[in-house]
């Protein structure tokens, strides 16, 4: 954690500094004078409490996962160390997560996947957060989706992971990745429940050309999968790929198409 130069300051902000001191790591600072320890007590409980079990909730299989000794003196070390950009109790998973990724010093006991599971826990608790506009006057529900241009949803993310991190639980937790990624489409469905589709290589990259910065239409998208495939009946991806492209319309991860 970060000290502060208190010195010049007034009594009161500088006994408050020191009681938030305290609170977030009461054994590198002393509780301040003057007040009782079984008072400061509640308060260290109290607002750990909180912490610790707002981000169990938030990354629940990481939590089932890891023993208690350690699962605690990790959120210990954020409570004490990281420095929050926001008061704001749903930002806390994302600011936990970069934790992680960039201040946590890794333990030769982490699991290998523990970063990607994180932010796979994380993505839902954003997508459910997501106050995103749809402007569905602009979209054509029924289009033709192999030569209107497919519109992606802003509720649907794409993702790439070393290991099946959908799959990890008490009973799986793989000790290396198997060198086949894992591509998921984690998105909101129309009764704000998030849900995901474990989806080949070859539907990735389709979505991948048809939510760039300049998306072509199904057909196209297509043709160039089939090129890049260098498979000897494109025709049959065509025909493989509007099935594909029908049911993500179904399941609201395309919306249509453009007008």
């Amino acid at each position: 954690m970060s000290t502060y130069n208190t010195a010049d300051r007034p009594g009161f902000v500088r006994q408050q500094y020191a009681f938030a001191a305290h609170i977030r790591d009461p054994e590198r600072n002393p509780c301040p004078e003057g007040i009782e320890d079984r008072r400061m007590k509640i308060y260290r409980e109290l607002f750990y409490n909180n912490v610790e079990g707002f981000i169990a909730n938030t990354f629940p299989v990481l939590r089932r996962i890891l023993p208690d000794d350690r699962w605690h003196a990790m959120i210990r070390d954020y409570f004490a160390r990281h420095l929050s950009h926001t008061p704001l109790f749903p930002e806390m998973p994302r600011e936990f997560l970069q934790y992680l990724e960039h201040e946590r010093e890794p333990q030769p006991d982490d699991p290998p996947f523990m970063l990607e599971l994180a932010h796979y826990e994380w993505v839902e608790l954003a997508l459910s957060l997501l106050d995103e506009k749809i402007g569905a006057t602009k979209i054509d529900a029924h289009g033709d989706l192999l030569d209107g241009i497919p519109v992606i949803s802003p509720l649907a993310w794409t993702l790439r992971y070393r290991f099946p991190v959908h799959k990890i639980g008490p009973a799986f937790q793989p000790e290396e990745a198997d060198g086949k990624p894992t591509h998921l489409i984690v998105y909101r469905d129309t009764e704000f429940d998030v849900r995901f589709i474990e989806i080949n290589p070859v539907t990735a990259r389709l979505l991948q050309l048809l939510s760039g910065d300049d998306p072509v239409p199904g057909r196209i998208a297509l043709q160039q999968v089939a090129a890049e495939l260098n498979h000897p009946q494109p025709d049959a991806v065509i025909q493989g790929g509007i099935e594909i492209l029908q049911n993500l319309r179904k399941c609201h991860v395309i919306l249509g198409t453009y007008p």
